[in-house]
């Protein structure tokens, strides 16, 4: 009778042990080694843009039209795979297409301010216009001028494939990279691209910029960008100075200047019969306090553009000026995330192409 009480204990002892073991065991194998607590990582953000418009459209010596473009439709996904380490993937609508394709879908590696670096498809150190893209632009009739934003893109405003370099020190925003040359423009050659920022007044920071920040910050930032890509025994170049200028007004208002000169040389551009264009930009604008009992702020903004493009590649392609004058008359209800946009735009050219003028109301909501 002893022995099998002995034998009795001992096995209940064996059982409750095996139990255990066995949960230690599938603990260690479900564990990644070297795990030692859970990491907590910020949670993916999801967001949309929408820009969809009424445009009357007159050219001259032409007939009238009237139309309902859907401008942009976007997608936005953020997140954290790790520790410093995030991702974004964006998508755009294209209209011409009917098609939504990839904007973004790069790695994020950001050791610090002053540390960053980027991979994938991305924006290019390009223009303040660039950096702003049309969703965080002062005006509505972003990059119809000749001079904003020429550089060589493969997809929506000015991505190309590549690996970038950013960082913040202070008031001064240095970035640079190479991109892909094949996809952008066919040669075979890298892109290499960079750009140097000054905020004199208030800091802006991060990469990205904005082409106004409603009154939120007093700014006088000064930038320059440049590209370049060897062709043979030549270096073809594109290149930029921009200018920001930004002051309060009491009560919740804003005075805002912004101006650009971009110099295209065989790489970028807006007509791609042309081997060199060039030309300037001047855009002004006020922002009206909030009238009382109104959640909104009114906004007026005029702009003035002219490009001239040259050494056409064959003799049929004359030299030409163009010249852009844009006035908005703006209802932003909060800033980028809900405005309503009403326009007009004259474009005259010296020749090759018809003069025309447009007249409409643009809708943005973000969120």
């Amino acid at each position: 009778m002893l022995i099998e009480a002995v034998r009795s204990d001992v096995a209940v002892i064996a059982r409750r042990w095996t139990s255990v073991l066995l949960a230690g065991v599938v603990s260690f194998v479900a564990t990644p080694s070297g795990a030692q607590t859970a990491v907590t990582l910020p949670p993916v953000t999801v967001g949309a843009g929408l820009q969809t418009s009424f445009v009357h459209t007159s050219p001259d010596g032409g007939d009238s039209s009237d139309t309902f473009p859907l401008n942009s439709v976007r997608l936005y996904v953020n997140g954290s795979a790790a520790n410093k380490t995030k991702y974004m993937f964006n998508t755009e609508y294209d209209s011409k297409t009917n098609h939504v394709a990839v904007l973004d879908a790069a790695a994020q590696f950001e050791i610090s301010d002053k540390v960053n670096i980027w991979a994938g498809r991305l924006l290019p150190p390009s223009d303040r216009a660039n950096m702003y893209g049309p969703y965080y632009s002062n005006h509505w009739a972003v990059y119809t001028d000749g001079i904003q934003d020429g550089y060589p893109f493969v997809a929506g405003t000015g991505r190309d494939n590549g690996v970038l370099y950013w960082g913040q020190f202070d008031k001064v925003k240095v970035s640079g990279g190479v991109f892909d040359g094949p996809s952008a423009t066919g040669s075979k050659n890298v892109i290499s691209a960079g750009r140097v920022q000054v905020d004199f007044w208030d800091a802006e920071n991060g990469y990205y910029l904005n082409g106004t920040y409603y009154g939120a910050k007093n700014l006088l930032a000064v930038g320059f960008a440049g590209q370049t890509q060897k062709s043979g025994s030549d270096w073809n170049t594109a290149c930029n100075f921009d200018f920001l200028l930004e002051k309060k007004v009491p009560g919740g208002g804003a005075f805002t200047i912004e101006s650009e000169y971009a110099k295209y040389s065989k790489l970028g551009g807006y007509d791609s019969h042309y081997a060199e264009s060039d030309g300037a930009y001047a855009l002004a604008s006020y922002l009206f306090p909030p009238a009382m009992g109104m959640s909104g702020k009114f906004q007026v903004l005029g702009k003035f553009a002219k490009a001239t493009f040259s050494k056409g590649l064959t003799v049929a392609d004359k030299d030409y000026d163009q010249k852009t004058t844009e006035v908005n008359l703006n209802y932003v209800i909060r800033d980028f995330n809900a405005r309503v946009m009403v326009f007009f735009k004259n474009t005259t050219f010296s020749a090759v192409q018809s003069n025309s003028k447009q007249v409409g109301v643009g809708l943005q909501l973000q969120m």
